[in-house]
């Protein structure tokens, strides 16, 4: 098979194509010949070693793709053999990411993709989705569970509408039940925001952003999904409400993080850092679920009319995905690896 590699930690150009032979399920896997891999930046960070180092002599990149079962290991029901899925953190803590015509992994992280979804939108869920759905569970009044209706009367701002994670508390707050503000840096980003479903687009770099969401949710936001805390407390904090929740997963431009801790308790605010590795197997068991269940609302698509564009690369050209991640893709980035 055909899959790219690195031995070392580095820019883009330790990525190689290389000839291996496919790999074979353990008990408890399965085996998928993957027709999409998803790059995130969790990738690019791991490859070039940001994130944490290396474990493996070689590894294969990428967390997330979509493809068809093609065999399974002892241990695992055979009938799965043909079916449709979607794999996330396959390369988590392995060296057998999706960045391959083949991988295996655990049974549980191959999730069935009904007919109607495509692999683009298999692709693009795992660790955008995955987050986007623990980022709106963590509130102290809130659910533990997505469904239609649990968020009925909540209002959820995403901060960073049009990033992938962004992308996607947007359609699953609004599944849910939520009113959902987008912040947003422009007018090309806000067309984005708008059609993944959100209500409000705010410009926070026009007029007084606070004030413009405070004229949408006089009481406050409920829950604020943060890619960039350091940048945005201030504004997370004029329009949070009492008891709200500000979810922050991610730190986008490195700003310092200052609290003012009296403020703080006066809001009772609950500040929740999450990253998926260390959310614990129920959490994302239940995220899972929930997910899946969305995908057969349809309540998930991709593509820029979705607010969410493809930027797609070859699989000889993984090396070019990983730069377009990191220089800001604005949208999705897929590796096309088997027809």
């Amino acid at each position: 098979m055909k899959a790219i590699i690195y031995r070392d930690n580095g820019g883009p150009d330790v990525l190689q194509l290389v000839e291996r032979d496919g790999p074979t399920p353990a008990p408890g896997e399965v085996r998928v010949r993957v027709a999409v891999s998803g790059v995130n930046p969790t990738d690019w960070q791991a490859r070039s070693g940001v994130a944490h180092r290396k474990l493996f002599s070689e590894i294969t990149p990428h967390l997330d793709g979509a493809g068809v079962i093609d065999a399974v290991g002892d241990g695992v029901d055979p009938s799965r053999v043909g079916q449709r899925v979607w794999l996330f953190m396959a390369a988590a803590g392995r060296p057998t990411g999706t960045a391959a015509e083949f991988t295996v992994v655990p049974a549980d992280q191959a999730v069935p993709l009904p007919d109607e979804a495509s692999f683009d939108v298999g692709a693009s869920l795992g660790v955008p989705a995955l987050t986007a759905h623990r980022a709106l569970t963590v509130a102290e009044d809130g659910p533990r569970r997505l469904h239609p209706g649990v968020l009925d009367g909540k209002v959820v701002l995403a901060a960073g509408g049009a990033g992938a994670v962004g992308h996607a508390v947007i359609q699953l707050a609004r599944w849910a039940g939520a009113t959902v503000i987008g912040t947003v840096s422009g007018p090309q980003k806000a067309k984005l925001a708008i059609a993944a479903g959100a209500h409000h687009v705010i410009n926070y770099r026009e007029g007084d952003p606070a004030a413009a969401i405070r004229a949408i949710a006089p009481d406050g936001v409920d829950i604020v999904a943060e890619v960039a805390l350091g940048a945005n407390l201030a504004l997370d904090l004029a329009v949070l409400r009492t008891r709200g929740t500000i979810a922050t997963y991610a730190n986008q431009g490195g700003h310092a993080v200052e609290l003012n801790v009296g403020q703080n308790m006066v809001l009772n605010t609950r500040l929740q850092f999450l990253v998926l590795y260390t959310a614990g197997p129920q959490a994302r068991a239940a995220a899972v679920e929930d997910v899946a269940v969305a995908i057969r609302d349809g309540a998930l698509p991709v593509g820029e009319e979705h607010g969410l564009p493809l930027h797609r690369f070859p699989l000889h050209r993984t090396a070019d995905a990983h730069r377009a991640v990191e220089t800001g893709a604005v949208g999705k980035v897929l590796v096309d690896v088997t027809p």
